[in-house]
């Protein structure tokens, strides 16, 4: 069981590994000719910080740096949506962040489901708003779900580390 700092390094050992992934598969066709370099890199660093995010994201359930991060990003996100007057999307986002706060400590937020649901909307809102470009998301989409398997591999939820007892995804 990483503390922030260890699930922080953990994801960028992670991240160099699917960004090394990502580069590969673009280099196949020559897709990244087709990229300009600024939303190169700008796509790395979007890499680099969703795995990251969810590198710490399963501790939200839990008083911790993740916890803190997240709700500061929610709460600066509810504000906006008030202050532009959205107030049934306010209310939702208000509904889905309390959820992990009502679970115990690496119940659902480190479950093996959840690594594939909780980024989705990464994948579906680029889908539903740039239709031309159904995929456009799926690289972030990917980044969040390898930040949040580089936290459960830390917390042994994979696999047995060394000097760890292995908790299963359940439990």
């Amino acid at each position: 069981m990483a503390g922030y700092r260890g699930h922080l390094a953990g994801a960028v050992v992670f991240a160099a590994l699917y960004l090394a992934a990502l580069a590969a598969l673009y280099a196949v066709d020559g897709a990244w000719t087709r990229v300009p370099p600024l939303e190169l890199a700008g796509g790395a660093a979007g890499v680099v910080a969703l795995c990251l995010m969810f590198g710490l994201w399963p501790d939200v359930d839990t008083n911790s740096k993740g916890q803190t991060l997240f709700y500061s990003i929610f709460f600066a996100a509810d504000v906006a949506l008030i202050a532009t007057r959205e107030f049934e999307y306010a209310a939702y986002l208000g509904l889905f962040t309390i959820l992990p706060t009502l679970s115990r400590h690496r119940g659902w937020t480190h479950s093996f489901w959840a690594m594939w649901l909780i980024p989705l909307p990464l994948l579906a809102v680029p889908w539903w708003l740039a239709p031309a470009r159904p995929l456009a998301g799926l690289p972030f989409y990917g980044a969040a779900v390898v930040g949040y398997l580089s936290h459960l591999v830390l917390d042994g939820r994979v696999v047995r580390l060394p000097g760890r007892r292995r908790s299963g995804w359940g439990r």
